[in-house]
């Protein structure tokens, strides 16, 4: 374990006493919010981020370990476990050299070097290998002739030891790993197209692509690998022939008693048995890299999705656009309560949209309906023409927005769906979804799996384990960041809180139902199945506004009740003062106090203190609302609309390798390319987040191809 500490503390740039307390913290059971939140002294104040960082590190880590023991196990089995081999597989730092220091002792199939010492060559080849005064290799081969083992010619027997040396090359663990690096900085990716005459299809920049291996993108790797999936593309990782054979020869030849017959040996192990294996490697490892790189990308884009401001407390309509089976509707209150619901046919023709308009004006009189959310799917553009009618036609005390209707018809089939409106048809459902994802998006969106809600590319061809795992902590940590309200929370919410699995987020709805409200935190404990432990980890989070103490409707911990209690009487303040929001000056008199000497009179360390003063000054504080509020339109605007040079605000929706794609108000998102963005970075992420409030410029609209480029540089 100490050299699993010592590894990670250099990699994440972090002392070995923080990595330590972290990974104890990890084998106790602890979730990584509650152990950025609440042990910020154990682990030295690092985020979300890097402790998940940390958390896969580990685990890779002790994999690795773990491999290494059951291979030096395998060895020792055989009896050819030695000191220096044992000390090679200790240093080895990644799973595929601790392979390649396997791989001549690992149990084979029947192969040509197999066959060749079973007719007993295995003597020639040591001795045409073995350093030494060169020797004539026909005469070296005579003793070895056996017709019976059908070893009948000097050839024979010469051809059987080349395939034993050969093999032996191929199972040389620094041989492949030269190779291995020679592939990474020389090899070139090259793509094609698999028929003569190709058809114009997405694939088309790949039809004749070359790239060098070390500086291909991610999405450039996925691209031709689902191109080649689909026999659209031919694909290979190529390495010059000769640079190649020339690297196995320098390990073989020089000094081998024979060395044309270890020279003719060192090339079949390069073209039979090295290159195949090292091109799958590499592709292999090209793969796994822009996965994780397409990961990484979707988890940036998922949080500020799910961290998008939300519209509280309005009367909300939710419009799910559709052609032949109409737009459904729903209005729900501002807790997000169906308040009624309809199906209008606005495509139908000029007499079913006037109908429609109607229908509608009599749901947002009869409610005091405020906002519309659109669903961006099929018929989006011209239920929100009618919207717009819709506002003028009511003076303008309306506003709409288009939300991403993404997951929301895997969620209105789903059973969660079912369950929570049993009493509403599919289609009615995703209505009431689009609604509630303009009031509160991480509410609405926890219920969906984060795989189908559409901010990333190529999601289905991840390994869905590892993008389920990295995306679930995402969620996790974005609803636990916000904080739960133990009293109106859905199972679905109150899941992803730390601490709490699905069986105990329905225990304590259920709690709730047959006891009602919460009125302390302490009551929790009372939810079956939700003993201490999970209560050290959950209480945090989970608010409870209708208890007699303000704490619990903050995001202090329980067990820093007491320290919050000792820093306001330090600072001449009570827990009245918290409740009606009189402490301006906390902070300030803190400081004056000393933080360090006022975080020993409390009993906690520092950035524990600075994190109760934060939350005793805005209690029950929401952390979306300090991000800007989303764009709520009245009008709507065409792509024929567009001219270039017009400036527009837009939201962004997508981040991508190559751009970014930005909601403008027209059906079709634009696209800004990375070239197009106001300053030079590696990844446009360095700039931009989903969510962000733009300006940009229309460089050129293709109505033909529905396309829309953007530009964030501001034209002279």
């Amino acid at each position: 374990m100490d050299a699993i500490i010592q590894s990670l503390a250099l990699e994440l740039d972090r002392s070995p006493q923080h990595v330590q307390n972290v990974v104890e913290l990890i084998d106790q059971g602890a979730t990584i919010p509650f152990i950025a939140r609440y042990r910020k002294e154990l682990h030295g104040s690092m985020d979300d981020q890097l402790l998940r960082q940390l958390y896969d590190r580990l685990q890779y880590l002790r994999g690795l370990q773990a491999r290494k023991e059951e291979v030096k196990a395998s060895i020792q089995n055989q009896e050819k476990l030695t000191d220096e081999l044992a000390a090679a597989i200790d240093a080895a730092a990644t799973l595929a050299e601790v392979e390649d220091l396997y791989r001549p002792y690992k149990p084979k199939r029947r192969t040509r070097a197999t066959v060749a010492r079973e007719k007993g060559l295995g003597p020639l080849a040591e001795l045409l290998f073995a350093r030494g005064p060169a020797v004539v290799p026909e005469q070296e081969a005579e003793p070895f002739l056996n017709p019976e083992q059908g070893v009948e010619t000097v050839d024979d027997a010469l051809q059987g030891a080349r395939d034993i040396i050969a093999e032996t090359l191929s199972d040389d663990a620094e041989i492949r790993k030269s190779l291995r690096e020679l592939y990474l900085r020389r090899g070139m990716v090259l793509s094609q197209a698999a028929d003569k005459e190709p058809e114009d299809t997405v694939y088309r920049l790949y039809y004749d692509f070359k790239c060098p291996v070390h500086s291909i993108q991610g999405y450039q790797v996925l691209a031709v690998n689902r191109g080649e999936r689909e026999e659209v593309l031919k694909v290979s990782v190529q390495l010059d022939s000769e640079t190649a054979r020339v690297t196995v020869r320098r390990a073989a030849v020089p000094g081998a008693a024979c060395m044309e017959q270890v020279r003719q040996a060192a090339d079949d192990a390069w073209e039979r048995l090295i290159q195949p294996s090292i091109e799958r490697e590499s592709r292999a490892l090209l793969t796994e890299q822009a996965n994780e790189g397409a990961i990484h990308m979707f988890a940036l884009n998922l949080k500020p999705l799910l961290m998008q401001p939300p519209v509280k407390g309005k009367v909300t309509m939710g419009l799910d656009p559709g052609y032949r089976m109409g737009c459904k509707v729903a209005v729900v209150d501002g807790t997000g309560k169906v308040l009624d619901t309809a199906v209008v046919y606005p495509t139908h023709g000029p007499r079913q949209k006037e109908e429609a308009i109607s229908k509608l004006s009599q749901l947002v009189l009869r409610h005091g309906v405020e906002h519309i959310a659109i669903g961006n799917g099929t018929a989006s553009r011209e239920t929100e023409q009618t919207a717009v009618e819709l506002i003028h036609r009511l003076g303008g005390k309306l506003s709409y927005m288009i939300v991403s209707e993404a997951g929301a018809s895997v969620y209105s089939a789903s059973k969660l769906a079912a369950e929570e409106f049993p009493q509403y048809d599919v289609n009615l459902r995703s209505a009431v979804s689009i609604a509630r994802r303009l009031q509160d998006p991480l509410a609405e969106l926890v219920k969906i799996d984060p795989k189908a809600i559409g901010v990333g590319q190529y999601q289905h061809d991840m390994p869905q384990a590892r993008l389920g795992e990295a995306l679930n902590g995402v969620v996790e940590d974005c609803v636990n960041a916000v904080g739960v309200d133990a009293n109106t929370a859905s199972p679905s919410l109150l899941q992803r809180v730390s601490g709490l699995t699905a069986a105990t987020a329905k225990n304590l709805v259920a709690y709730r139902e047959a006891n009602g409200p919460f009125t302390a935190r302490r009551q929790l404990l009372k939810v079956p199945k939700l003993g201490p432990k999970a209560f050290e980890q959950c209480a945090g989070f989970l608010r409870v506004p209708e208890s007699q103490s303000v704490l619990d409707n903050t995001a202090v911990h329980p067990e820093s009740y007491s320290a919050a209690e000792k820093l306001l009487a330090a600072c001449g303040y009570t827990l009245a003062d918290v409740k009606a929001g009189a402490l301006a000056e906390l902070k300030a008199r803190a400081e004056a106090a000393g933080l360090e000497a006022l975080a020993q009179t409390c009993g906690v360390g520092v950035p524990t203190l600075a994190d109760i003063i934060r939350e005793l000054m805005k209690p029950g504080r929401d952390p979306r609302d300090e991000l800007p509020a989303p764009i709520l339109r009245t009008d709507v605007l065409e792509a024929k609309d567009l001219k270039p040079g017009m400036e527009l605000k837009g939201t962004v929706r997508n981040v991508i390798d190559f751009g970014a794609f930005v909601d403008i108000g027209v059906h079709q998102d634009g696209l800004v390319h990375i070239s197009k963005l106001p300053q030079r970075v590696r990844h446009p992420s360095e700039l931009l987040s989903v969510g962000d409030v733009v300006t940009v410029w229309v460089i050129e609209v293709d109505e033909k191809k529905n396309r829309i480029s953007l530009t964030m540089k501001k034209p002279q």
